[in-house]
């Protein structure tokens, strides 16, 4: 089985849809009857290709890439990744036969698979990631406008189109009402990331109080209402910290935040880290803070999960899945620094109930692993080239 997989994003590039198609991929290094071949962007001006395993190959295309913000997709950056994955894509289908391609993001990548399809008769599946679906991202609103046609016609014309949340689904549905979507969440890497042990098994709490939270710094993430929060739980006196893992064009605006607020020994803008070095920060902290906007699902939320972290969250893609209010964590509202504090309040007044909800947290992460993540796609190929069978 020969499978053609898109996405303008892979580590270090992108966020949380690279770094899912890389614990994917590494699952489907195991399978002895897949081959694939990933379509991607390179961060330098230069073509290179990687190996997964002895089955999966990484083409890295130059997209002329601004090294200074590897986490930030330009619109003309994701242009031209689309105009050279066409030229690649179109002299590797002539090489060779696949069975299938798989596009992460609707836009840009299920565009080519939808005209593989309509030029090679080669079947595809879309994963909707985010910001491919209308009314995900403000910073797309106009796009979404002139998009929208394309847009359902790449869903209709797909064999599957899966999401990675329930609430995700719902909002796909809103621009495609009849649209049929799969749920597939992300997964997570429970021998990567667990529980510091020791600190949980006190009888109580070693240091200061440590909220994280791991994310792109844009508007859409709600990072300013974190600090906010963390503002009125100093102003009650309670000793807590804040530790922000990720970069983004909001950064100044967030230190010049808390310079405002006289939180700059109390904030740590931690930047970006190798994968492997995350779980230590993770497993420092007390509680995980989600404020976003708008979201798919978070790969940070699901790993600061498996850490056994309680999480914070407001109700949007994800959480669902992932927070059950008043067992592992609590469901907070939108724009609401306040909720966020009186949330994180009766965890720093309750280190029993911190410890319960750490508890049921890695609980529900050993039930979600990227092998079994890998596996649910890995039923969709199979239907895929079973139908054409049959179809013969």
């Amino acid at each position: 089985m020969k499978v053609l997989f898109f996405n303008y994003e892979y580590p270090p590039l992108g966020g949380g849809a690279g770094n899912a198609t890389s614990y994917i991929l590494k699952e489907f290094s195991k399978v002895g009857d897949l081959e694939l071949d990933l379509v991607t962007s390179s961060i330098d001006e230069k073509f290179s290709v990687e190996k997964v395993g002895s089955n999966i190959t990484i083409y890295k295309l130059p997209i002329g890439k601004n090294k200074n913000n590897l986490h930030y997709q330009s619109q003309k950056e994701i242009f031209v990744y689309t105009w050279q994955a066409f030229k690649f894509a179109n002299n590797l289908t002539q090489k060779k036969h696949y069975d299938l391609t798989h596009s992460f993001f609707t836009v840009p990548s299920g565009a080519l698979s939808l005209w593989l399809k309509i030029t090679k008769k080669i079947p595809y599946i879309i994963s909707l990631r985010g910001s491919d679906v209308p009314g995900y991202s403000e910073r797309f609103s106009l796009l979404y406008k002139m998009l929208i046609p394309l847009i359902r016609y790449i869903w209709k014309k797909s064999f599957f189109v899966v999401a990675n949340s329930l609430a995700f689904k719902e909002l796909a549905q809103k621009t495609s009402f009849h649209q049929e979507i799969k749920i597939i969440t992300n997964g997570i890497d429970i021998d990567e990331f667990y529980p510091k042990k020791n600190d949980k098994d006190s009888l109580e709490r070693i240091g200061k109080f440590k909220i994280i939270c791991g994310s792109r710094l844009t508007p859409r993430k709600g990072i300013n209402f974190i600090i906010d929060a963390l503002k009125i739980l100093k102003d009650g006196g309670m000793q807590v910290e804040l530790d922000i893992i990720g970069d983004g064009n909001q950064k100044e605006e967030l230190m010049q935040k808390t310079k405002d607020l006289n939180l700059e020994g109390d904030v740590g803008f931690l930047g970006l880290f190798k994968h492997s070095e995350l779980p230590h920060y993770y497993q420092n902290a007390n509680v995980y803070v989600s404020a976003s906007l708008n979201e798919g699902m978070s790969n940070t939320m699901l790993e600061a999960l498996a850490i056994g972290l309680p999480i914070v969250a407001t109700d949007t893609g994800g959480t669902f899945e992932t927070v059950k209010d008043g067992v592992n964590g609590y469901v907070i509202r939108m724009e609401s620094a306040t909720d966020i504090a009186e949330k994180v309040a009766l965890l720093f007044n309750d280190f029993e109930l911190e410890k319960k909800m750490s508890q049921e947290s890695r609980k529900l992460a050993e039930k979600m692993s990227w092998h079994n993540i890998a596996s649910e796609y890995l039923d969709l190929y199979r239907k895929i080239v079973f139908n054409k069978k049959e179809i013969k």
